[in-house]
């Protein structure tokens, strides 16, 4: 259990299988490239998540590959994400980020817990697609995820909406990409030619 000046760090992710994992990229990397990429994803999100505090791996599915990355795992329950993610946040302060979001470094999330030490309820790090790439939370309420229409445009808007219609308060984090499209492996180039891409990210 976190100590009162830390958080938990939940990595939430698919597991790394061929055909499933990173679909829309398949036609660009073929399924057992979109598999790499994504394994690649989740080295450097736990990296991330383990310069700020006690980390968890939350997987849609177990996998041999998961395995080996020595970190405590659960399995993700409920009918649909915002269910999913509100049982990994309920009953703890939690920071939840995405393996997706390569772009978030240890800074944002120290930022995230601060602002939850401070009294925010929710932290929020927008994503360019309309959705959110990271989810901080000291109290929470599972009607901020219902009725969400996930993978929209206005994911973000309508959590947002929600959280003040239940009396919750929220600060935002900088708006961040995360990896969905083939236009998105150009930036994942240039990152892995910068020092923000974490060593050892790349197996």
């Amino acid at each position: 259990m976190p100590s009162a000046a830390s958080a938990v760090v939940i990595v939430f992710t698919r597991a790394p299988v061929a055909g499933v994992a990173k679909t829309r990229l398949i036609p660009r990397l073929g399924a057992e490239g979109a598999a790499r990429l994504q394994r690649r994803l989740i080295r450097a999100a736990l990296r991330t998540a383990r310069a700020v505090g006690p980390v968890e791996l939350h997987v849609t599915r177990p996998h041999s590959w998961l395995r080996g990355l020595r970190v405590p795992q659960r399995r993700q329950r409920g009918s649909d994400l915002g269910e999913r993610m509100y049982r990994a946040l309920k009953h703890r302060r939690a920071i939840l980020i995405g393996a997706d979001a390569p772009e978030l470094r240890p800074a944002d999330l120290h930022r995230a817990l601060r602002y939850l030490q401070g009294g925010t309820d929710v932290v929020l790090a927008p994503a360019e697609d309309g959705g959110y790439a990271l989810i901080a939370a000291r109290r929470i309420d599972a009607r901020i995820f219902d009725g969400v229409r996930w993978g929209g445009a206005d994911v973000l808007a309508q959590t947002l909406l929600k959280i003040s219609k239940v009396g919750l308060r929220y600060r935002l984090l900088r708006t961040v990409w995360d990896v969905d499209r083939p236009e998105d492996l150009e930036r994942i180039r240039w990152l892995r030619c910068s020092s923000a891409w974490p060593r050892g990210a790349r197996r």
